[in-house]
Order: structure tokens, then sequence, then C-alpha cells
């Protein structure tokens, strides 16, 4: 371990330190270092349908599912993407980026150091497939107890319900849970579901 990582390791923990039952981290920007490959896969996927993308807008959902994504680059473009882009988009990525996926290393070891004593659950605001892919390229899998990912709760982030299905699902009171998130919409559903939180961009 780096001393970079080693540094932010020990804030994270000091920001962390409490009686949480679980501990409940994003996956994209959160674990792992994969921000720009989205970026760069949803700029490719929309270059098909003449859009040259700002990818800031990425920044600024970040935590949104693909398909509400998708949603809002056409309405800003004014142009109506298919039904299937959300698709697209996904298999630009897993071809040309996932295999190459390095962790978030003062997020991930954190994880694994909890993990012995605490619940870990991953709340991602990506598709089931390529979140398992994500954790198995970073060897994180195995220290997860439960995963909730993009259509499987009525609403995604920045509302509460991925949250707080993740809570019920392992058993735990908001209240003894902590968020790991790298963006405002996914702060704003940790808050909504009545959790403690850390931004870990501003380590």
């Amino acid at each position: 371990m780096d001393k970079d990582t080693q540094e932010k390791l020990a804030i994270l923990n000091k920001k962390t330190k409490g009686n949480y039952i679980a501990l409940l981290y994003d996956c994209d920007g959160t674990l792992a270092d994969n921000m720009l490959a989205h970026k760069l896969s949803y700029k490719e996927a929309a270059a098909k349908y003449g859009i040259d993308l700002d990818t800031d807008i990425i920044d600024e959902l970040a935590g949104w599912p693909t398909k509400l994504v998708a949603d809002e680059i056409s309405r800003r473009y004014q142009i109506t993407l298919p039904e299937t882009f959300p698709k697209e988009k996904s298999a630009v990525f897993f071809e040309k980026f996932i295999e190459h996926t390095q962790p978030i290393s003062f997020v991930a070891e954190h994880l694994k150091e909890n993990a012995k004593d605490t619940h870990i659950g991953v709340v991602s605001g990506g598709t089931r497939t390529t979140v398992q892919k994500t954790l198995s390229v970073l060897g994180l899998t195995a220290y997860i107890d439960v995963l909730i990912c993009a259509g499987e709760t009525p609403q995604g982030k920045p509302f509460p319900d991925p949250f707080l299905a993740a809570a019920k699902a392992l058993g735990v009171a908001p209240k003894d849970c902590m968020v790991f998130e790298d963006g405002d919409p996914g702060v704003a559903a940790a808050i909504a579901a009545g959790m403690d939180w850390v931004r870990v961009d501003k380590i």
C-alpha cells in the first residue's frame, strides 16, 4: 500500500469511526476508478446519434441509472435516443474498458478491512451485470453481503429506495448504516434514507 493510499485510508477510518452495523458503498467512482471510462462510453454511444456529448453531465448525474441519464441527454440535446441506448453504452464499456478497471485503493481497502466485523453492501445505479463484473475484476465479490442495482427498487438515487432496500436486506436500521459516495445524487439518497455518509472524492 503506497503512502497516499495509507493517508487517505486513515482519514476515511477516522471519518467513519462509530458503531455502524452496515457499510454501504457506491460502485462507480467510489470503489472503482472508472468514471472516465463511463464518460468515454457515453460519448461514443451518443456520437452514433450525432451528439457531441459534454461529459460533465455524467459527473452531474453520478449515480443515476443509465436509462435516466439517456433521458436527460435526450432532453438537453433535443434528440430522442432509442430504448436500446443503455445497452449500446454498456456494450462499449464492456468491450473497451471493464477488464482494465482499477480500484480506488483506499476505499477498496476500507471495505476489505471492515468486512470481517460489519455487513457490507454495494448500492449502484449501474446494471447488475456490469456491477457484478466490476466487483469481480476488483476482487471484491467475496466481501459483499448484498448488492442493489439499477431497476431493482421503485426509484433510484437521489431517492432513498436503493439504500433502504440494502438496509432491509441486511436486517439493519438505516441509522446504523454508513454510506460511501462520490456524487450529489447518492448523498441526497443517503440523507433521505436517514443514513450517515461520506464523500470519498472529497478526501
